[in-house]
């Protein structure tokens, strides 16, 4: 029994010690009418959710939503968007990492974070046309249709 409980403590203070590798980032604020879109699922946002690469962001005819990712870049949807946190990996420790946000419908507004500063172009906003390079700035995308 006591080998048990040693296992069981082990076992929780390893998990308790491990990063969640899936939350890239967090929403921030929002307004109702913020859907989260993940692996076939549709999840009411709410301040404090965890994002994960692949989730598409929804947002309604008036509704607005703040994200907050794990380097500190800082996002912002307007009403009618869809965007789609296509790719994202930062190494806190490293300060390095890179990100593809896709951008359907609406509007995105971003203040870059760390990734930018571990290179060129290592953070990209794609649109239906276009693809971005940021290099450390703040920008708005608005794409319509």
């Amino acid at each position: 029994m006591r080998n048990v409980k040693l296992l069981i403590a082990a076992l929780a203070a390893f998990l308790v010690a491990q990063p969640a590798l899936a939350d890239i980032g967090r929403i921030k604020n929002v307004t109702s009418g913020v859907q989260i879109i993940r692996d076939g699922r549709t999840i009411t946002a709410r301040p404090g959710l965890p994002l994960e690469v692949g989730d598409q962001i929804r947002t309604g005819n008036r509704a607005r939503v703040g994200i907050t990712l794990s380097d500190d870049s800082r996002m912002a949807l307007g009403p009618n968007s869809r965007i789609t946190l296509s790719e994202y990996e930062y190494n806190r420790r490293r300060q390095t990492g890179r990100s593809v946000t896709t951008v359907n419908r609406g509007r995105l507004g971003v203040t870059s974070g760390n990734i930018t500063r571990s290179g060129r172009d290592r953070m990209r906003v794609r649109t239906p046309t276009s693809t971005l390079g940021v290099r450390g700035t703040t920008f708005v995308v608005e794409v319509r249709g």
